[in-house]
This record gives structure tokens, sequence and C-alpha cells, in this order.
């Protein structure tokens, strides 16, 4: 028949491309091939099948009852050649029982005849034929497992696998092989000190292996980068003595290998133009190091991502030699190791990998876990000027707790707080948006400048750009682009919380935040977040401290973009003023640093804003609130009231015992505005004159005095330089120990008025019970006077 396949035309040639062609012709081979190898097994099967035939035809009845009679006849003749004479009875019985059980010993080897031939006399030559094995086809056909070809210069090569056959006969000969020779010699057993010893020594060989491949590595990179793999493959040590120790000191090893021999840039992979262009022998060494330390690196990241999840889902593997319980040390060498290339290598490739495995391990059930990703993530934002790195956390982060429906720790948020964001783009005039142009277009090139001058403009714009690209530094506006995005999403998570997740424990994290990255906030949400803020405080559901973060984020709105909104903070005055006197007086006195903070922002910074009578009220709520804190937390108090009485005028009112104008000072009331506070006077500086601490003595006597700035009266440099907040944590009473001025130290008792980790004398234990009922009888006498005035009235 007449092949109707048209021949391919020569444009039809031109357009098909040269891969397609060789494949075509591939495969025409392939068929030729398979076909030629069908036929020769066909053919080897019939030759099979023929000397099969030939073995099985009958050797005629005749010849073979000849051959048997001539058998008999030469038995008779031999048994008459014995000397039985020489022989009893009992002998040759016991001869002839023997030659019946060993006849394999005296039957003629030459013959072909079976071994018990008397037993089948009466058998037929055609069962007996039939019993006899067929020689089949021993050795078993090898199977071709086809693999992925390989591209070449030259072209694809194909590439097979010969799939091995074993016979169960043979596995099961080899096996008891084996176990014979178990049994024959089995293994000497070892002593524990033997076995320890024997353990030590692998351990030792295989840590200088370990430091020889990494110092060839360190000596020359380039060379020398194949022995990676050659490291990374100790990854699967299998010896079960040694195999934990081994595998973390090869992931410690690599994560230190790669962090000194990375380079500073991101490796691209190759086009296949570059590819197929030749270069010059140093550019091709380059290129070969940097595709093997990439993809090294890959498989190594890898190993670390299966041995964590391997951890998590409690999943051994068959051929595993490693305990469950020591997967989670390894789970957590791993989890270092990918920490360390995180804050080394934001730079490198596969960083917003490792974010993606490290973020979601923050919130890991394990503490030592997730305090280890979480410090690294702090460490990250900390050192991140740029802000590449920065911008993949977040993202991760958010779409973390929008995944979780909110349920993650607040450790999660708060590394929110150690971004590097100081300033965002604002909206800004349409003038301030438009870019500046830095170079002429052609149009005014043409118009304005010569065809000399033309020229000369191009060759110096060249240079420029030349000389932009050669200081590789991230420009201003590229950096406030990144800042702005970031702090975009971090603003859309905090948002989502306090509108659906009011009562989440990540409250208090998102309220922080709020209060740090306020003064960035778009001014088109204030309104809104200020009612959410002010609804928040209302319902009573917030802690103390979660309260004062409320008031101190409103106020940083209101001081930033939102001076020019007119919006009255009152509420949040009244709200500060009336839970000043709920705050801890004891060892746990942090939210004092958070009252500093809201106290410098709602009155040094807002003090045009700021009526007298208000500053007069705060600054005698905040004098008696100084009596009943700690040292640390006085000191700080008394720094914001000297502030109080340097910014605001009049506030020497408070130092004189005449009363300013009608009323009564009334302690109890809520409102600032109304407690007609100009009506007392600040007794309790009196009191803190004679405290047991020297700096707040220092800085009682000075607000005594006035609160000057020359003089007697004046606070030493290292007292009046410092903020408020900066002397709380600086006489801070965790960690410090007082010296008192009385020789004599006596241990702490169960009953000593103050419980705190120094040794207190009883002298001053008794200096500090006078100073209480000092304090309680001036209180009792202010308030009988209150009383006596008011029934006046």
């Amino acid at each position: 028949r007449k092949n109707t396949k048209r021949v391919p035309s020569f444009r039809k040639l031109l357009r098909t491309s040269q891969i397609k062609l060789d494949n075509k012709l591939k495969n025409k081979q392939y068929k030729q091939k398979s076909a030629a190898k069908k036929y020769r097994k066909e053919q080897k099967k019939l030759r099979e099948a023929v000397r099969d035939a030939i073995s099985r035809k009958p050797f005629p009845l005749e010849e073979c009852k000849k051959k048997q009679v001539a058998r008999k006849w030469e038995e008779k003749e031999e048994e008459d050649a014995l000397p039985l004479d020489m022989m009893d009875e009992d002998d040759i019985k016991l001869m002839e029982d023997l030659a019946q059980k060993a006849s394999f010993l005296t039957r003629d080897l030459s013959s072909n005849e079976p071994v018990h031939v008397k037993k089948r006399k009466h058998e037929s030559v055609i069962e007996k034929y039939e019993k006899v094995p067929r020689r089949l086809q021993t050795e078993p056909e090898k199977e071709l497992i086809h693999l992925l070809p390989i591209k070449d210069k030259s072209g694809i090569i194909p590439q097979a696998v010969e799939k091995p056959v074993l016979n169960d006969e043979e596995e099961d000969t080899e096996d008891m092989e084996e176990a014979e020779d178990f049994n024959e010699e089995p293994l000497p057993v070892l002593t524990p000190e033997e076995m320890a010893d024997q353990r030590r020594q692998k351990l030792q060989e295989r840590k200088m292996h370990i430091a020889a491949l990494a110092s060839a590595i360190l000596s020359e990179p380039d060379s020398n980068i194949k022995k990676l793999k050659e490291l990374r493959a100790m990854l699967m040590e299998q010896d079960p003595n040694v195999a934990v120790i081994v595998r973390k000191l090869v992931m410690v090893s690599l994560m230190e290998i790669f962090k000194d021999i990375a380079p500073s840039y991101k490796i691209r992979p190759l086009t296949e133009a570059e590819k197929a262009t030749k270069v010059k022998k140093e550019t091709q060494k380059l290129r070969e190091f940097e595709e093997g330390l990439v993809s090294q690196y890959k498989f190594y990241l890898e190993n670390l991502e299966q041995t964590i999840k391997d951890w998590k889902q409690r999943k051994l593997k068959k051929s595993n030699v490693i305990s469950l319980k020591a997967y989670k040390g390894l789970a957590e060498v791993a989890v270092k190791c990918l920490c360390e290339l995180l804050v080394a290598l934001p730079h490198f490739n596969f960083h917003n990998n490792i974010i993606v495995l490290i973020v979601p391990l923050m919130n890991d059930p394990s503490k030592m876990i997730s305090e280890l990703c979480v410090e690294a993530v702090k460490k990250l934002f900390k050192q991140d000027k740029l802000g590449y790195a920065s911008l993949g956390v977040v993202k991760v982060i958010s779409g973390l707790v929008r995944g979780r429906n909110y349920d993650v720790k607040p450790e999660v948020l708060k590394v929110f707080l150690h971004l590097r964001i100081k300033e965002v783009e604002l909206q800004k005039d349409s003038e301030d948006i438009a870019p500046k142009k830095k170079f002429m277009t052609y149009k005014e090139k043409r118009k304005n400048l010569s065809r000399m001058q033309r020229k000369w403009k191009k060759a110096e714009e060249k240079l420029e750009r030349e000389l932009l690209e050669a200081e590789a530094s991230e420009s201003k506006e590229k950096k406030l682009k990144l800042h702005t995005e970031t702090l975009n999403i971090v603003f859309v998570t905090y948002f989502r919380i306090l509108k659906k997740a009011q009562k989440s424990p990540l409250l208090p994290a998102v309220l922080e935040g709020l209060a740090k990255f306020a003064h960035l906030i778009n001014v088109e949400f204030f309104d809104d977040l200020l009612i959410v803020l002010h609804s928040l405080i209302a319902s009573g559901d917030l802690s103390y401290r979660e309260s004062l973060h409320c008031v101190l984020s409103a106020f940083h709105i209101l001081s930033g973009q939102g001076d020019v909104l007119n919006i009255d903070p009152m509420k949040f005055y009244t709200h500060l003023y009336k839970t000043l006197f709920s705050l801890h007086a004891g060892g746990t006195n942090e939210d004092i640093g958070i009252v500093l903070q809201c106290l410098d922002v709602m009155f040094a910074k807002r003090r045009k804003q700021v009526s007298q009578q208000r500053a007069l009220a705060f600054l005698k709520r905040l004098s008696i609130l100084a009596l009943h804190v700690l040292p640390n937390s006085s000191v700080g108090i008394l720094a914001t009231n000297r502030v109080f009485m340097q910014t605001f005028p009049r506030m020497d009112l408070l130092l004189d015992n005449e009363s300013q104008g009608s009323g009564v000072y009334l302690p109890e009331l809520d409102e600032p505005e109304h407690c007609n506070a100009q009506n007392t006077a600040l007794w309790e500086l009196h009191l803190l004159q004679r405290h047991y601490h020297p700096t707040v003595q220092k800085f009682a006597s000075h607000l005594i005095a006035g609160a000057p700035t020359e003089g007697s009266g004046a606070l030493p440099l290292d007292l009046s330089q410092r903020s408020a907040t900066e002397l709380f944590e600086t006489y801070c009473m965790k960690g410090m120990t007082f010296n008192p001025p009385v020789a004599s130290v006596t241990p702490r008792r169960k009953d000593t008025f103050l419980q705190r980790d120094s040794f207190v004398d009883e002298e001053l234990n008794k200096q500090l019970q006078l100073h209480i009922s000092q304090t309680v009888a001036h209180k009792s006498l202010d308030f009988a006077k209150h009383l006596k005035e008011s029934s006046l009235a």
C-alpha cells in the first residue's frame, strides 16, 4: 500500500524548530528499536519451543529393555566376583543395608539412569519422561525504566535504568545463608564503657570530617563549592549512635558557611541568551559558583523545613534512625539556623521563604521556639534600613492574624513596635506630589539648545545616570514609599482588631501600637479613631494600662497632624485626672511610665491649648500621688511638676497659703476645671523634703524654691537635663540596692514595711513609718479644714 503521508514542505521545515525535528527523529528511532527488540524476543521463544520438543522425544522400548538386561548381568558378575567366603552373614547384611541407604556412593556416576531404578520397574516410559523437569527460562527479562532526558549542546540524550528482577528462591537462599553465617559467628558483646568509647571515636571522626570540609569551602569557595553537597549529605547520617549530634553540627556548620560565603547581592538565574553566549573563564567560573551556591542553599533550607515539619506532624520515616523525642532538639536547632539566616542574609535569595517559615512559628505553643522567632524578627526590624525585609514580614504577619481569626499571641503584634518608621508620605498639594524634572525633554533641547549644546547635554546626562547607578543607594522617595506601604498594612491590622475583636487579648498590643504610630495616621481616619478610643474607655472593659494607652494614642493623634482639627479632647483629660489615684503604688508600678508620657504629650506639647485651671488641678493631684508611690515614681512625678511650674505662668500660687478667689478646693471632684485648685497649697512638698530617698528630697526643695533654673535652689545638671521618663527608668528599684546611712544592717523580716530585694535597717523603717504617719495626719487636718469651710459656706 502506498504511503499517503505527505512530506513536509521546505517552508514548513523552516517554521519548525530544530528541537522539534530532533524529537521526531528520536521517536522514529525508538520505534524502530522497539520493533527489532520485539522480533528478537519472538525468535528466541520459537527456538526455545523447538529445543523443548526435541528433549521430550521418547526412546524406543526395546533399547530400554536391552540396557536393563545388560545391567543385571553385570551385577551378577560382580556378585560372583566378591569373596563372600571371607565374610560373615551379619557383615553381608550390614553392607546391603548401607548400600540401600547410601546408594549415591555406590552408583555408577557415568550412567544417566535414576538412583532408585528398582522401585520404578512398573512405571511406564512415558510417565518417566513426563516427570523430567522442563528447562524453562531462568533469567528474567530486564525491564527498562525511562527517565527524563538530558538536554546538552549536542541535543537531547535519552536516559534509562535497568529495573532489577530478583527470584524469590534466590532471596530466600541468600537470607538462609546470611542467617547461618550469623549463627555460626555471633557478634561480640560490648560493655557500656566500650560502647561509649566507640561512640566517642565515631563522633570525633565525624567532627574532623565536618571541620575539614568546612575549612576547605571557606578557604576557596569558588573551586570547592561541590564539597557543600558532600557536607549537606551528612544531614542524613544513618548511624544511630551519633546521628542526632552529627546532624545538629552539620546544620550549624552549613549556616555559618552560608553566612560567610554568600555575596552581598541577590543571584538571579541566567537567561537562555546569556547561557548561549561565550564568556571568559573567570566569568564562567563565577557563574558556576553562583549556580552551585544557590542550589545548595535551596536544598539546605528545604532540609531545615522538612525537619521542622516532621517534628510538628510527629511523623517518622521508616528508614529513619532518630527517635521521635530527639526530633524536638533537631527542630530547635533548625529554627535557630533559620532565625540566624533571617537576620544575617536579608539581601540574599529565598529570604521571603524564610519569612514564611519563621512568622507562623512566632505563634508556636513551644515558648522557646516562639521567643526565638520573635527576637529574630525584632532584630530584623531594628537593622532594616531600607524597608524591603520589614515589608515582607509585616505582610505575612497580617495574613497570619487574619487567617487565624485574631487568635494569636500578643507578642506577634508587639513586634510592630520595633519597626524603624519615623516618617511616611503624607497627603500634599498637587505641586508637591508632581515629580520634579531632572532631565530636559527632546523638544526642549531642540527648542533651546544648539546642535553642539545638545550633544554635550546628552553626554552629561549619560554620565549623571552612570554615577547614580554606581552609588547604588536607595533614594529617599523609594524609602518613604516602602515605609508608607508597611505602615498602611500595620494600621489595617490594627483597625480590623478594633472593629471586630475588641475583647481579644490583642487589644493592649493594638493600643500600644496606635500610641506609637498615631502621629503617622492619615487625617481622614482621625474622627472615627477618636470616637472608637473614647467608646473603649467609656465601656469600662479595659484595664488601667489599656485605658492609658487609649489616652496616649488620642493625644499622639492630636499633637501631630491633628493640630489643624477642631477637636476638644477634654474627656481624655478628665479620664486621666479621674484615674490617677488608681495607679498601683507597689513594686509593679510600670504604669507610671505611661502616665508620664501622657502628661508630656497633654501639657508640654499642647501648652497653648491648656488652661491654667487645668494645669493647677493636675499639679496638685500629682503632688498628692507622689506621697504614695515608690521613689523612682516620685522622682518622675516631681520632674513633671517642675516642667509644669516652668511652662505655665502663675503656678507659684500653690506655694502660698492665702486663697485666690472664691470657692473651696474639692479634692474628690473628677472635673479638673471645677475643683478650685487655686485655693489650696502644695503642703506635700514639705513632707517630701523629709523623704528617705535623697533625690526626692532634692526635687522637693527645688520645687519649694519655685523651680529656679539658676542659683542655690537649682538642680544639678545630671537631674535638670533629663526628662521625667528617663529619671523614672534610672531610679527604678528593680536590681538596685539602697545603701542606708546607718552602719548596722539587719536581715529583712516578714513584717517589714517595704518588701524589697535589698536589706532595710530598723532605723530606716522607723523613718518610713514616721513619714507615713505625718502624711496621714496632714491629710486628716486638710480634710477637717475643708469640712469646716464647707459648713461655714
